[in-house]
């Protein structure tokens, strides 16, 4: 079975470096988009349906926190990672609290991906 991903990240060279540096298929998913922010990644999101989400913690407009708190109440089964340059304790205890998959702090490697 193969599992469709969604890619939230502001910074563009980063977000193509995931979805570049990673041979998803082989890992068994399917990347299926990708946005810059949660405002413009929620209609897509809710279009797409994934059942992974990787959204960064910091971006403009609507950041992966609100974008996870929304996701929750709409597709609740949603696996969420949370990638990360800010090692402060208070995100980290945020994205616990709405129930997050995984926190990962950047650079992340396509092997812990």
């Amino acid at each position: 079975m193969t599992y469709k991903l969604f890619l939230v990240e502001d910074e563009i060279a980063t977000r193509e470096g995931i979805r570049d540096a990673v041979d998803w298929a082989a890992a068994g998913y399917q990347f299926c988009g990708e946005a810059p922010d949660g405002e413009m990644a929620l209609p897509l999101i809710r279009e797409r349906c994934p059942e992974t989400v990787i959204t960064d913690i910091k971006m403009p407009f609507m950041d992966g926190l609100q974008l996870c708190r929304i996701l929750r109440e709409t597709l609740p089964f949603t696996k969420i990672i949370i990638l990360s340059g800010h090692d402060e304790f208070k995100y980290a205890q945020e994205a616990i609290q709405i129930g997050v998959t995984e926190y990962l702090l950047k650079p992340v490697s396509p092997q812990d991906l």
